[in-house]
């Protein structure tokens, strides 16, 4: 009994692997298994928690280096193409400037990920919004620290 049930588990898992790549595409699908970035950062230099349309919640988290990202998390509480797009997100944030971070949106994300389905495209748009408020509010805590100085 309990073989007959791995059996069928097994090919339930391989069956959803196939269907994922398929309509995800191979970097997704890949991201989708083992998203990068992922977790809730203590102390950051900057934050911010959205949810989207779909009910998704997305957290992302920044703490900078300098003039520079050092380390960037996300959190989401959302589907696996949220998460996909959270990875992607935290991944293009790494190593740029407040500057640099301005210009990664959504389409950005979208990129990198290859095949969304249309009905999942909006995860790499509310990846970029939670990171552009999370830049927001670096640079609103960076201008409270100066103006204290």
């Amino acid at each position: 009994m309990t073989e007959k049930l791995d059996d069928f588990l097994d090919a339930l898992q391989l069956r959803i692997d196939e269907e994922t790549r398929e309509s995800y595409g191979q970097v997704a699908f890949e991201r989708w298994r083992e998203p990068l970035y992922m977790g809730i950062m203590e102390n950051p230099d900057g934050c911010a928690r959205i949810t989207g349309s779909c009910g998704d919640t997305m957290q992302m988290f920044l703490r900078f280096d300098g003039e520079k990202v050092g380390d960037a998390s996300f959190f989401s509480d959302g589907c696996g193409c949220s998460v996909v797009c959270g990875s992607f997100a935290a991944e293009l944030a790494m190593g740029k400037t407040p500057d640099e971070l301005t210009a990664i949106a959504g389409e950005s994300i979208l990129e990198l990920t290859g095949n969304l389905p249309e009905e999942e495209r909006h995860c790499a748009f509310l990846a970029a919004e939670t990171l552009q408020a999370a830049l927001d509010d670096y640079m609103k805590r960076n201008l409270k620290k100066k103006t204290l100085a």
